[in-house]
């Protein structure tokens, strides 16, 4: 039960938590389009600096379902406090790494630290506003969530073009000033010690299933995936890890998860649901600004503008999300937002090396005024029949699940990308015949088969129309695949009770 100090300030508290969460949802991405500045001055090579991104990912999931057992101990306030400061001075800290190695460590630490923002803002929100304004105010707390991968790139582009990358992480410092007053002023404190014992085999197997299968994910496209002993290793660390948790939980006398959960179809059903919503939806926020970069041109900043409409659809969507929950449900709300992200990742299928911004700006459009759709009717149909109780558990189990679906997303399409890419361009080579009569009649001068310069500017040319197809292909597979997710919503129970007006008879009862 929220305390009446945290009712009466849920304004302000809501302000400080959005914050904090955009703080944390924010650097997920804005690092992306900084990472070639980053990689000239930290003297890294393209390897090392994937770990930029992947350290923070991998630190995040680990520490994520700690979070839940460490807010119960200790209480959700101090929880959230030492969250704030911590992701804070580890922003700090990497803004003033000096080699590739310090950047990797201060990235595990901001991972560490704010692993339990999003979930434990979630349960607090949920705890201090009635269940009547659940749908507006999980849209409100959504708008956090969504708008920082969105706006990341565009801001991060900005920043790296006109200021320096280091400031992609400064920024943060202001941001986490103004949530640590807020929670700190505004929130009651709750003493904690509610924490079951801690289930160590669980916890053990859950990090290992993670690592391994992130790890996997990450080295197999340069290790040529299951011809190579090292994944092979993290496959099998996977899958073991996997068997620990699944066999703890269901007969561990205190699983790590409390075993409720599993037992409430509409949570299940939403969990699994917000998973493949990261693996199909969010790599789109990865792959398209590359896309924009390496075959279009832009610049960094460019890329930014034209994405700029995914986050107008998105907040759009916030804003009339609570009156399609009202008047559709959540579950025909889920269905429209699927629609439009079909259509969205169809029309991306259609891209080609020759169009304008355009498409761009519609298809994103369209695709983020969908997902603003989705957000809010699964957090408002995964707590309609769950018991407060579990809560903080389950926002820490939903964030989880989302946040490994994003992960794994993002490393599948871009070694399916790489692999299409890969296979068009050796089809297209062998067809390259310098006694072709038919090629030499097409091709210009600069693309001469009889020179050495003209194989190469050949060559580019081939392998920037091969990235284009690999591309196209992957928009095409994510568009049919995300017709997969339409039969999952039948198996959510609508939640009537939480739905109608304040006014409505329903309510009354």
């Amino acid at each position: 039960m929220a305390a009446a100090q945290d009712v009466r300030n849920r304004v302000p508290i809501t302000g400080a938590l959005m914050l904090a969460t955009l703080m944390n949802t924010l650097d997920s991405t804005i690092a992306n389009v900084a990472l070639p500045h980053m990689q000239g001055s930290l003297s890294a090579s393209p390897e090392q600096i994937t770990w930029v991104l992947t350290s923070y990912i991998l630190a995040t999931a680990v520490a994520t379902p700690l979070a839940g057992w460490l807010a119960q101990k200790i209480g959700r306030k101090t929880m959230l406090v030492y969250s704030i400061v911590g992701f804070t001075v580890a922003s700090m800290l990497c803004g003033m790494a000096q080699t590739v190695d310090q950047m990797v460590a201060f990235r595990v630490l901001q991972g560490l630290a704010g692993a339990g923002l999003m979930p434990l803002s979630q349960s607090v929100m949920l705890d201090i506003f009635p269940m009547a304004m659940i749908p507006r105010v999980m849209s409100i707390w959504s708008a956090a969530v969504i708008m920082g991968p969105i706006i990341g790139p565009s801001l991060g582009g900005w920043i790296t073009e006109n200021m320096d990358w280091r400031w992609v992480f400064f920024i943060n410092l202001p941001i986490g000033i103004l949530a640590w007053l807020g929670v700190q002023n505004f929130m009651a404190r709750d003493r904690g010690g509610r924490e079951r014992p801690f289930d160590f085999i669980g916890f053990g197997g859950l990090i290992a299933f993670i690592v391994g299968l992130q790890m996997m994910l990450d080295r197999g496209p340069q290790k040529d995936w299951m011809e190579s002993m090292e994944i092979w290793f993290y496959v099998a660390v996977s899958v073991a890890g996997l068997w620990v948790f699944v066999v703890q939980t269901a007969t561990g006398k205190h699983p790590f998860f409390h075993r409720d959960l599993a037992k409430d179809r509409n949570f299940i059903g939403t969990t699994i649901f917000s998973f493949f919503t990261g693996v199909l939806l969010f790599s789109t926020s990865a792959l398209l600004p590359s896309f924009m970069q390496n075959l279009l041109g832009y610049s960094a900043m460019h890329a930014g503008v034209v994405s700029m409409p995914r986050g107008i659809g998105s907040l759009i969507a916030f804003l009339l999300v609570p009156w399609f929950v009202v008047r559709f449900g959540a579950r025909t709300s889920l269905v429209i937002g699927l629609v439009l992200n079909i259509v969205a990742l169809w029309m991306m299928g259609g891209f080609n090396l020759q169009m304008t911004s355009t498409p761009f700006i519609v298809s994103g459009f369209i695709q983020g005024f969908g997902t603003g759709l989705l957000f809010s009717p699964l957090s408002t149909l995964a707590y309609a029949t769950l018991d407060p109780v579990h809560r903080i558990e389950g926002t820490i189990v939903q964030t989880m699940g989302r946040s490994i679906g994003s992960s794994v997303g993002i490393s599948v399409v871009q070694a399916m990308v790489i692999r299409d890419a890969a296979a068009v361009h050796s089809h297209l080579a062998g067809r390259m015949d310098p006694s072709s009569p038919v090629l030499q009649g097409v091709l210009p001068p600069l693309m001469s088969l009889q020179s050495l310069p003209g194989l190469s500017v050949l060559n580019g040319e081939v392998t920037r129309q091969s990235s284009m197809l690999g591309y196209v292909n992957i928009f095409s597979w994510m568009a049919l695949a995300t017709c997969v997710l339409l039969p999952l919503v039948l198996m959510l129970r609508r939640a009537a009770p939480i739905m109608r007006e304040p006014g409505s008879a329903a309510h009354a009862d």
